[in-house]
């Protein structure tokens, strides 16, 4: 799953923020034709005809009367997902709802084309740029509450171990009860308190924890950053995921596996790929781990071993960061044939079959995932037309996903550097987790120094100093200077200091 980026928490009108919006504004100009920022007329007419349309049609099943619950972060509006869980007498039920962007978007339709040219909402943090036009995503396609939404219901059979032993996928009209938030569901269930929901979710998250571990998944438990209001300045500060976000993701995940599990099945479908992490880069993360002090038992899973670390401890921050360099190579495969199919399907960090299925509002591949899985579960086999778009997917995805990451990457470096500003001349206490050898330039006129990557705890960032140290060794470092119109903040060695 892709970390969403930094969130601004300032108020309009303090300087910081509005540093920050113009900062994104230019940045934005900068791309201008590249990425989309309006919605065509045409685009925007599709939409409000199709929030027009009877989402009740004789062939959608009622399950308005479930009491599905949404859990998402307290400002979210463009809501993917809600849930119904059962303890059952062979184990659990999860009845796990999905907008269904499907019934709006006509396959071929100004709607499909827009999405196709944007691929994923992308978030920046003062604003969203929409996959689909709000009417649609923050309306009557999202699952607010109290309001009557079309879904995909996926019907998901556990047993007392958390394994799915039963797969089901219906349309249907569905009707969440209530929004829950993350923050507060956590304190209610810190208290020994909570929605019945939310402490069945526990359960199940926890099972479903157990046999990521037991297949080898692995999970990367680093902190994110968060931006907040300091008077007229910005800080950065870490923000380490509640344990329920944890639960909820492995409800995601599961689905996720049961919808590569049909499409392989029937031979039909597009999968999250990610291959196997290179043996020497294996290899070079456990030399590290012993350099650390931290040494990754050789009887120990890589996903049992990443879930020992605590980012509080700087070694242990070193390695997560250094881990992120055996999570690459993700990728889509779409296949037609069984034929067709990857010769080994298994999306490495999740040790198995995996497809993006539970956000069709935010990303263009899982509303294909939904509309296939279901022609499987109904024995039908997919239109040409939605087979020869499906091919097109990987594509479009990839591409989207380049250029969001970019512009991800610069708003987040326009945030740090804004957040530096009240930092400059500082000295800061950090880790080592990269070093650099110095190397000559071709032509032969100076090069690059020897220089370390390091991790600042607080505030959170990461930064190349020119110094020689190992990884993993404590140092100091003093802030020189910061540019935020060039989004650039240059680090130095304070007194040369190292431990």
């Amino acid at each position: 799953m892709a970390h969403r980026p930094v969130s601004l928490h300032a108020p309009r009108g303090s300087v910081a923020a509005d540093v920050i919006r113009e900062g994104i504004d230019a940045l934005l100009a900068d791309k201008e034709g590249e990425v989309p920022l309006v919605f065509p007329p045409e685009v925007l007419a599709a939409a409000e005809h199709a929030a027009a349309r009877d989402h009740s049609p004789a062939e959608r099943t009622d399950r308005t009367e479930v009491p599905f619950v949404t859990l998402d972060p307290e400002s979210s509006t463009d809501l993917d997902q809600a849930m119904h869980l059962e303890r059952t007498e062979a184990g659990y039920r999860v009845l796990y709802a999905i907008a269904d962007v499907p019934w709006f978007v006509e396959l071929g339709g100004p709607l499909d084309q827009e999405a196709r040219r944007r691929g994923e909402t992308l978030y920046l943090p003062d604003r969203r740029i929409p996959l689909h036009p709000e009417v649609l995503s923050e309306g009557v396609a999202s699952l607010l509450p109290d309001q009557p939404t079309p879904a995909f219901v996926w019907v998901l059979e556990l047993d007392e171990a958390g394994e799915v032993r039963g797969i089901d996928l219906e349309r249907a009209l569905v009707r969440s009860i209530v929004k829950l938030a993350y923050d507060q569901v956590q304190e209610e269930l810190d208290r020994g308190e909570g929605h019945p929901m939310m402490l069945l979710l526990q359960e199940i998250g926890a099972l479903r924890t157990r046999l990521e571990a037991e297949r080898g998944g692995a999970s990367l438990n680093v902190p994110e950053q968060e931006v907040v209001a300091d008077g007229d300045l910005v800080r950065l500060r870490w923000r380490r995921p509640n344990p329920i976000e944890d639960a909820n993701a492995q409800i995601s995940l599961m689905t996720g596996m049961a919808a590569a599990t049909l499409m392989l099945e029937h031979g039909v479908g597009i999968l999250r790929t990610m291959p196997p992490a290179e043996q020497p880069a294996v290899d070079r993360f456990r030399r590290q781990s012993e350099v650390l002090g931290v040494p990754w038992d050789e009887a120990q899973s890589y996903g049992e071993f990443l879930r020992s670390l605590d980012w509080r401890e700087p070694a242990h921050l070193a390695l997560l960061n250094q881990a992120t360099s055996l999570f690459r190579g993700a990728s889509y495969a779409a296949f037609t044939t069984a034929e067709e199919a990857p010769e080994d399907p298994a999306q490495a960090a999740i040790a198995a079959p995996y497809a993006h299925t539970t956000a069709p509002l935010r990303r263009l591949v899982d509303r294909f995932v939904l509309m296939i899985c279901h022609d499987h579960v109904r024995g039908v086999r997919p239109a040409q037309e939605l087979l020869a778009a499906l091919v097109e997917v990987p594509e479009a995805m990839r591409s989207t996903g380049t250029r969001a990451g970019s512009l991800e990457r610069a708003a987040i470096e326009l945030v740090e550097t804004a957040a530096l500003a009240a930092w400059e001349a500082e000295t800061f206490e950090a880790a080592v987790i990269e070093r650099r050898e110095a190397s000559e330039s071709k032509d032969g006129n100076g090069g690059a120094p020897t220089r370390v990557e390091v991790q600042l705890t607080d505030p959170p960032v990461t930064a190349w100093v020119p110094m020689d140290a190992s990884v993993g060794d404590l140092v100091r470092v003093r802030l020189d200077s910061v540019d935020t119109v060039a989004r650039r903040a240059e680090f130095v060695p304070a007194d040369g200091d190292v431990r």
